[in-house]
């Protein structure tokens, strides 16, 4: 058995009086008060210090720990520390689900390269993000191990996503569909679809709107609704100023008239409790899909809505860094994820191309 991270030290404070106990977290030197000198003996400081640096480095790990008492007593507390709430929820559930269910009984030091990789051969009727995802759990579950010196080498550093896995058809919306959308939805669904398509914005950035955070040509990011749950945006980029056009804006007028709340710190798209925001998923299935589907819309969703966004803002030929600004993310992200290149505008590159060659 050994100490994990750190045993840091236990002094007297400048004027005499306190017992204090001294460590670093995150690169920062941090002090804990741990009681009066008169109050308590040294032995017993010791063992006050003992306890709170259990709950500082975790729980102590042996070189035969299981791979699901690593995960659990010591990378998933690490992580949770960085990860936001819904991120942790996702990689929790892939990683209990997938990864434990398989491995969580085996030692750390006995799963090979060549067992893992067969693990996740085996997923590749699974959808390529979700492999791949699994793939990058084990390779840092593994390299943490060896930073906690329980391995030597990381059997998941060279892994791969089997080529079989299905990868999903990325498709973006014309400006005849979204046209075509609009003309069948409602105010308040239209408004919601608006929002995604032509001001950028992710569900639960939508869904986590106040009246008195939307102007008219502008919508202040600052909350986000994930799962039913308030949060903040997904990342630091997230948290950002939208520009809404004319068209988001006349229905936007037109959904405040009718809307059954309109306080400033009110949800601009409320459930009918009002104390809460209207559910991503219900709004979708319930009244956004139906209307869609009837014309042949029945794909579309609020990833494609945003994906479409990016897209026709390139085909007009907006900067891409102002639409990576717009969407809150960073610039490779918005041109190699959400970036879909219409065949009208292939044509036309390689059109360009031949007259270079052709007189």
């Amino acid at each position: 058995m050994r100490k994990r991270y750190q045993q840091g030290s236990v002094t007297k404070s400048s004027d005499g009086r306190y017992w204090v106990g001294k460590y670093r977290e995150e690169g920062r030197h941090k002090t804990k008060l741990l009681g009066k000198i008169r109050e308590i003996t040294k032995s017993k400081v010791q063992e006050k210090w003992a306890e709170f640096l259990k709950t500082l480095n975790g729980p102590e790990m042996s070189a035969d720990c299981t791979l699901k008492d690593f995960v659990e007593d010591v990378y998933f507390p690490f992580y949770q520390r960085k990860w936001k709430d819904s991120t942790l929820m996702t990689n929790k559930d892939r990683i209990k689900r997938e990864i434990i269910s398989k491995f969580g009984d085996r030692t750390l030091r006995t799963l090979k390269r060549d067992e893992l990789q067969s693990f996740l051969d085996s997923k590749a009727s699974l959808s390529f993000s979700i492999v791949d995802h699994l793939r990058w759990d084990l390779r840092q579950i593994f390299e943490m191990s060896i930073a906690e010196g329980l391995v030597n080498r990381n059997p998941a550093a060279l892994l791969f996503t089997p080529r079989e896995c299905q990868t999903p058809q990325h498709r973006a919306m014309t400006a005849e569909e979204v046209n075509l959308a609009f003309s069948v939805l409602g105010l308040r669904e239209r408004l919601i679809v608006k929002l995604a398509v032509l001001a950028g914005m992710r569900p639960g950035e939508i869904f986590g709107l106040r009246h008195g955070r939307v102007t008219d040509n502008v919508a202040d990011v600052r909350e986000r609704v994930y799962r039913g749950r308030l949060d903040t945006p997904k990342t630091r980029k997230s948290v950002r100023l939208v520009a809404l056009s004319d068209s988001v804006r006349v229905d936007l007028e037109s959904w405040r008239a009718e809307s059954p709340s309109s306080g400033p710190d009110s949800w601009l798209f409320p459930s009918e409790k009002l104390t809460t925001s209207l559910s991503k998923n219900n709004v979708m299935y319930r009244h956004i899909r139906p209307k869609l589907k009837a014309v042949g819309l029945e794909w579309v969703d609020f990833q494609v809505m945003r994906r479409t966004y990016s897209s026709l803002m390139r085909e007009k030929g907006v900067d891409p860094k102002i639409v990576a600004d717009l969407m809150g993310h960073d610039l490779d992200v918005n041109l190699n994820t959400y970036t879909q290149t219409s065949m009208d505008s292939r044509h036309e590159a390689v059109k360009a191309l031949e007259t270079a060659f052709i007189s």
